[in-house]
């Protein structure tokens, strides 16, 4: 969430964020009405109880004097201006309502640093590693290796839970868990705390992260107002909400792997084969939290984090910086790492690490104190990374190592997580 006072001084900044993101706009007339009638009803609060402690004073006074019907007509005056301090006080918390959720809905400002662009198409490359795999044979994608091989069962996944759900067995189901200890392992190893959260969550949480109230239609709702969760973000994000850092502990760095559920409303048809958009999946995230000078390199830290898990298990891949009209709502700053999957002949989407500055940190009410530094204190900034998003990643290994004969070879760095095994057969 923006700073109220950031946006009274800065409109055109925020019209030109609006502008070059897509889908987002802000009522910027409607903001500067509310922000004035705010400031005037505080103003004639402030005049009504200037003039009621003026008048109280006056009363003893009078009394002391034997004027009491002018006493009488002071303390009538008294009860008046308490009864309209009353009105304004109900009418100020409504103003401060709407202009509270007016602003919640604007999207960060993009950093200086991101490029213009419409949308995705516009993503500059920052950098590859790997070249895209070359077959001698003509590969398969991994919606036909998964079932030939009994990873992946696809038609019971549906008759169990419906469209877009899937079901893993055998070497998928251990794969699975292989990829899941090997991420958390990596992040433990850089210096990353696990955790083990809910998956269940409440709205607080989620308008904290920014996903609430804009996001709404994207989630899946359960009993008593709470919600599925889509990442792990909201958890790890929130487990400091409405608390104050010492700047000693800054940077944290926390982990955590949960299955993520997501409606993918507006997605129809798009990625309907396999196992790359899905209502539920498995998910390793990374969160830290930040001072605001040390927040950029923190993101740089986090995209190399990613990027080593996958060169750890030898998939190709390129980063790409976020366009203005691509950046999440949330987001500030954000690298896109995209593995290459040959059933597409593309790079597809399998870590995104943002940057959200003191957005998130502003709606979540965390800050840090420095005494060193400064008086009172500050909101931290707060970064969030998958590491990685676990389905695409076995999507990925089955594609890129498929043998000619069906097989797929298991990355050395997983055989470990996998009792040893080398290569998974086609069933018979």
């Amino acid at each position: 969430m923006l700073d109220i006072k950031f946006v009274r001084e800065n409109p055109d900044v925020v019209d030109k964020s609006c502008e070059s993101r897509q889908n987002a706009h802000w009522d910027r007339e409607r903001f500067f009405e509310l922000d004035e009638e705010r400031r005037s009803v505080i103003a004639e609060v402030e005049k009504l109880q200037a003039d009621r402690n003026a008048i109280s004073k006056q009363i003893g006074v009078l009394m002391r004097e034997g004027k009491k019907d002018e006493a009488e007509a002071a303390k009538a005056q008294v009860s008046a201006n308490k009864g309209r301090i009353s009105e304004l006080d109900e009418k100020r918390g409504a103003v401060e309502k709407e202009l509270f959720d007016l602003v919640a809905a604007i999207p960060n400002i993009p950093h200086e640093s991101v490029p213009y662009g419409k949308d995705d198409s516009d993503n500059p490359e920052v950098r590859a590693w790997g070249e895209p795999t070359k077959f001698d044979f003509e590969p398969k994608a991994h919606w036909d290796l998964g079932p030939s091989t009994g990873m992946i069962d696809f038609d019971r996944g549906v008759k169990l839970a419906g469209t877009r759900f899937y079901l893993l067995g055998g070497n998928g189901a251990l794969m699975e868990r292989a990829l899941i200890n090997f991420f958390i392992d990596q992040h433990v190893k850089a210096g990353f705390k696990e955790w083990w959260p809910p998956v269940i969550t409440n709205y607080d949480s989620l308008f904290g992260t920014g996903q609430l109230p804009k996001f709404d239609e994207d989630l899946f709702h359960v009993s008593g107002g709470m919600y599925l969760i889509p990442t792990a973000e909201v958890m790890l994000t929130n487990i400091h909400r409405d608390e104050t850092l010492d700047a000693s502990q800054l940077p944290l760095l926390y982990t955590a792997f949960t299955p993520c559920f997501r409606e993918e409303a507006g997605s129809a048809g798009r990625d309907t084969r396999g196992i790359i958009r899905v209502h539920e999946f498995d998910k390793v995230e990374m969160v830290k939290f930040a001072k605001p000078e040390d927040s950029m390199n923190q993101l740089e830290s986090m995209v190399a984090e990613a990027e080593r898990c996958l060169q750890l298990l030898g998939l190709p891949y390129h980063v790409v910086t976020l366009c203005t009209g691509d950046i999440g709502f949330s987001a500030t700053k954000c690298y896109d790492i995209e593995v290459w999957l040959p059933s597409y002949n593309a790079y597809k989407e399998i870590s995104s690490c943002s940057n959200c500055w003191d957005f998130q940190a502003r709606r979540a009410n965390i800050k840090y104190k420095d005494p060193s530094e400064f008086k009172g204190s500050r909101y931290v900034h707060t970064l969030n990374g998958s590491g990685l998003a676990v389905g695409r990643t076995m999507a990925a290994i089955i594609e890129n190592y498929q043998n000619a004969d069906g097989s797929i070879t298991v990355p050395e760095v997983l055989r470990p997580y996998m009792r040893g095994l080398e290569v998974i057969k086609p069933e018979a």
